[in-house]
């Protein structure tokens, strides 16, 4: 039964939240909060199943993070658990109606991506590659989690400003929340991706055949996505004005641009990041020529 299940189960679930966040701003409901959270909570379920399914110990199988396809999904995972964490805290946010979408969105590109061949086993099992793996999905999870924070912030500063009435159903945190949520996104993905980068260098170090070259597209923009977080820390911490009001948010959605710069050159640019080796391929070309009986190859 657990093995029936597919994208479109959790896509559908997060698509019928969506729905219902949105109606938010037009009619109230009251036991519209508790059909958002079995809705999402019934898909983060499905999420989880499809992906430890994945995750097979067959030695067959690729584990996981071993895909392109399974670190979207991941991804979207980790957005969505920062989503109904932060909706069961302040139940009366519409978060829904700007995480969900980027939750659809990661759904969407992994599927475009679902036949893509998965990483060498032998790389994606060491240990330095899951540390790196991990890292840098959890500090992307951190930038996107920035990114919406920083929308609401600079939508509710908007509404403040002009001195606008809160439409039905849109109500927000408050720009001191949010502002806190901003800081400690661009702390947790600097430091995150950090981890990250210092593991793939260590795990391309260590490689008995030839690792990839830093002159990769993937690792000069990895590197420059973290020299801009680690730039946008430091001038966070020496620069107060910068700790407050729209400053912070601005820096959020930049380093969103900054990652999603990136992503799009690891997954569509001609890189050797990750990328599959073809197991028909013999390791030595000698491996074909026949060995005589006699010790000599004929």
């Amino acid at each position: 039964m657990l093995s029936n299940v597919h994208i479109f189960c959790f896509a559908a679930s997060y698509s019928v939240a969506l729905l219902l966040e949105v109606s938010r701003l037009f009619f109230r409901a009251p036991i519209r909060l508790l059909v958002i959270v079995g809705f999402s909570a019934a898909g983060l379920l499905a999420h989880t199943v499809y992906v430890v399914m994945r995750a097979n110990p067959d030695p067959q199988r690729p584990p996981p993070l071993s895909s392109w396809h399974d670190w979207l999904l991941l991804l979207a995972w980790g957005v969505v658990v920062i989503y109904l964490f932060t909706m069961l805290r302040r139940p009366k946010a519409a978060v829904g109606i700007f995480m969900l979408p980027v939750v659809l969105l990661l759904i969407g590109v992994a599927s475009l991506f679902r036949d893509t061949a998965p990483f060498p086993r032998d790389e994606a099992l060491d240990v330095w590659g899951m540390i790196h793996g991990v890292a840098l999905l959890m500090g992307a999870v951190s930038v996107m989690f920035g990114f919406v924070a920083g929308i609401m912030y600079l939508v509710q500063s908007y509404r403040l400003k002009h001195k606008l009435p809160p439409r039905l159903g849109l109500r927000l945190p408050s720009l001191e929340w949010l502002q806190s949520a901003n800081r400690l996104s661009l702390v947790a993905s600097s430091c995150l991706l950090a981890a990250g980068l210092l593991a793939g260098v260590v795990l391309n170090l260590v490689k008995r055949s030839p690792g990839m070259p830093w002159s990769d597209p993937v690792v000069w923009t990895s590197g420059g996505l973290f020299l801009w977080l680690l730039a946008v820390v430091l001038f966070e911490s020496l620069y107060k004005p910068a700790r407050q009001g729209r400053k912070v948010a601005y820096l959020t959605l930049a380093s969103f641009v900054f990652l999603g710069l990136v992503l799009g050159i690891v997954l569509f640019s001609p890189s050797k990041h990750a990328t599959p080796t073809n197991p028909t391929e013999p390791a030595d070309e000698s491996a074909l020529a026949p060995v005589a009986t006699d010790g000599g190859v004929r």
